[in-house]
């Protein structure tokens, strides 16, 4: 073993000889040579640690006399104090966003002092936990190495078997928003077929029976299975079952199947019964309808001839509705949205057929007196024949979601009388909503009657209300279609605040699109109905026109109620909407009374228009207030408000500017198709690019996501 150093060791006997100097042409010996010493005073005392050590105690106790010193000149000279160090090759760049990491040494790492190898270490970070938490990962085997190599040691392993190729796994689906996106763009995409074949419908059967009497006859009996349908079950089917079933899918073993055939056997029960009541007092229905079709009786022999046609609808209508909610509760959103066209589709073909053995009302002038019964059969068999159509092709896609259909009767202690009772408010609330279309029904039909003019009556109404939904039916409706069943889980949860969110983000998504075209309702209601219905002359198509306008601003609150019961049926509270809509069908009923009594017969079912917004502006008011205080007295209403008010404020200059310039066109080029069609186009395209400058002006977030979407979408 060597000396221990002497500081003076050219003196001692450890060095020369005692009293010897060295020579002067021998420089003397540099200090620092000791091997076991050259990082005595280096400034960081752990740097000498062995980092193979995988025990701290071993490193306290560690021998460094067993081990020879480190070889000469490998020791590096400390850099002077407040130096700047050599710039690394993997140096932050900070106009990198992902800059590429510097490469882990190869062994032990200065990260991880204990040995462990950073390839071989795995690091779970925040995308990890949130992608696989819902992944079921297998157990690992603690005892799977020592198996291993008591094999080894015995014998050498088997050759492994070649495994067969996997394919590729699916990929995962997206987040809730992209997922709600994809569903809503299926639905909306179902909707909007449906609704453009359902105009062509509309347009068939005005061409073919006129805007007149006969008009009104055909369109109250066609009408009375809608109305008995949602009095009896449609409100709670479209509306209470839903929660249930998706309640009965969580809770049930069977996945909620023997529930979802229980309630399709109850419904298809009742609807038969009521079926056979229906057709047997089809009479009293139609003077409960209208007392003016009922007091004439050309008009109401064909009205009860055509309503006992129509009314076993009233059986496929909750079929096809009861599949559509078992579809939805399953997570398939596109059916019960496309299997409609193909009712659309029989009726444009039997109407059609009716046009080309009779030709169109214009050209036969055909009455109540003078319709053949061969004609009335043929569009008796035709209606009927669409919705049995619709209801059947809904068979095909339950049956793709492993849904088979068996008739139970064991109804008692299933849950179905609470759902029943449930169902009881929506039936009273339903209820009460038909009993203000019943008074519209009397009053348009007794104006259009008095007034002795083409779409001044009940056909017009409708018509005008029909282009009027459409923007409803295929925005509001499909947002809602895919947020109802997680709004009814989040309630179920007791999570407010995720009702609250889901509610403002359907509010919000759905203002996008309803307050531009509620103001192009607005500007381009005239236009667009005497492009549409130009087929029964110009007065009808104005009169059409005029009511479409009247209703255009009520859209935006017909939407909003619509987003907002739906918080209420998510928590199963079916009272609280009944009560609303009776405000609402009370409002609705005593402004188209004051109407019908103080205005021209001409203009009385103009201002039933403009009453139904009304009634749906004073529910509004109260439903908010309502759901706000169930929610714990947020329901996002800043937020939700003033993305209406921009939007609205966007609005009104482009209406103005749009009508404007429509108005324009039209007394250039007259009222008729070609006028009308290059009205709608200029002042539609005027209205479109106001509203765009002024939106974005106004930085709209929902629109400017909307429009960087489909942007996105179209590669742009």
């Amino acid at each position: 073993m060597n000396a221990p150093y002497d500081g003076d060791r050219g003196q001692g006997s450890g060095g020369n000889p005692a009293g010897q100097v060295p020579p002067p042409h021998q420089p003397a010996p540099e200090p620092y040579q000791d091997p076991y010493l050259q990082d005595a005073y280096a400034p960081d005392p752990f740097q000498a640690q062995d980092l193979s050590a995988q025990d701290p105690v071993a490193e306290a106790l560690y021998d460094r006399s067993a081990h020879p010193p480190p070889p000469s000149g490998t020791y590096q000279e400390p850099q002077p104090l407040y130096q700047q160090p050599p710039p690394s090759e993997y140096a932050p760049d900070p106009r990198v966003w992902a800059q590429t990491p510097p490469p882990e040494p190869e062994g032990p790492s200065r990260h991880l002092p204990y040995g462990d190898a950073a390839g071989t270490t795995q690091f779970t970070g925040v995308d990890d936990l949130v992608t696989r938490a819902g992944e079921k990962e297998p157990e690992p085997d603690a005892f799977a190495h020592l198996f291993r190599d008591q094999q080894a040691s015995g014998h050498p392993a088997p050759a492994p078997e070649p495994v067969p190729a996997t394919p590729a796994p699916p990929k995962k689906p997206a987040g809730r928003a992209s997922g709600l996106l994809k569903s809503s763009a299926v639905m909306a995409a179902g909707t909007l077929v449906s609704r453009l074949t359902g105009f062509v419908r509309s347009l068939v059967i005005t061409a073919a029976l006129g805007a007149a009497l006969l008009g009104d006859t055909f369109t109250v009996a066609y009408t009375l299975p809608t109305m008995i349908y949602i009095l009896t079950v449609g409100g709670g089917l479209n509306s209470v079952f839903v929660p249930q079933l998706v309640r009965a899918m969580k809770n049930d073993d069977d996945g909620g199947e023997a529930y979802a055939n229980r309630l399709l056997t109850l419904v298809m029960v009742a609807l038969g019964s009521i079926v056979a009541i229906a057709v047997f007092a089809a009479p009293l229905l139609i003077q409960l309808m209208s007392d003016t079709i009922a007091g004439d009786p050309a008009s109401n022999s064909v009205a009860v001839t055509f309503a006992r046609y129509c009314l076993p609808t009233i059986f496929f209508m909750g079929i096809h509705v009861v599949m559509g909610q078992i579809l939805n509760a399953r997570g398939k959103f596109g059916a019960m949205m496309w299997t409609p066209v193909l009712n659309n589709i029989v009726m444009i073909t039997t109407f059609g057929l009716f046009i080309w053995v009779y030709g169109t009302s214009a050209e036969s002038q055909m009455g109540v007196q003078t319709i053949p019964p061969e004609g009335v059969r043929l569009l008796g068999i035709g209606t009927l024949l669409g919705l049995v159509v619709q209801a059947l092709a809904m068979i095909p896609y339950l049956r793709e979601t492993g849904f088979r259909f068996r008739p139970r009767f064991d109804w008692k202690g299933h849950g179905l009388g609470k759902t029943v009772k449930l169902a009881k408010w929506t039936v009273l609330f339903v209820l009460a909503n038909q009993a203000g279309v019943l008074v519209v029904t009397q009053l348009a039909t007794a104006a259009g009657e008095a007034s002795g003019k083409q779409g001044a009556g009940f056909i017009a109404y409708t018509n005008a209300q029909l282009i009027w939904g459409m923007p409803q039916a295929i925005i509001t409706v499909s947002v809602m279609a895919a947020l109802l069943p997680r709004i009814s889980r989040a309630a179920h949860d007791d999570d407010p605040g995720a009702v609250r969110d889901d509610i403002s983000q359907g509010l919000r998504n759905s203002a996008v699109a309803i307050v531009p075209v509620s103001f192009a309702f607005l500007a381009l209601g005239v236009p667009m109905s005497t492009l549409l219905f130009a087929s029964t002359g110009q007065e009808a198509a104005r009169g059409m026109g005029f009511i479409l306008m009247a209703f255009g601003l009520g859209l935006i609150p017909y939407s909003v109620q619509y987003v907002v019961l739906r918080g209420f049926y998510a928590y199963e509270d079916t009272r609280t909407p009944f009560y609303n809509t009776v405000i609402v069908a009370g409002v609705n009923a005593g402004a188209s009374a004051l109407c019908y009594a103080l205005l021209p017969a001409q203009w009385a079912v103009v201002g039933m228009g403009a009453s139904y917004g009304l009634a749906y502006a004073v529910g509004v008011g109260v439903a908010w207030r309502r759901l706000k205080k169930r929610l714990g007295g947020d329901l996002d209403g800043s937020h939700v408000m003033r993305t209406y008010a921009r939007l609205s404020l966007a609005s009104v200059p482009a209406a103005i500017a749009g009508g404007a310039a429509a108005f324009g066109v039209m007394r250039g080029l007259g009222s008729g198709a070609g006028g009308s069609l290059v009205a709608l186009v200029a002042g539609g395209a005027v209205l479109m690019g106001v509203f765009l400058v002024a939106a974005k002006r106004m930085r709209i977030a929902e629109l400017n996501a909307m429009v960087g979407m489909v942007r996105g979408r179209l590669g742009r």
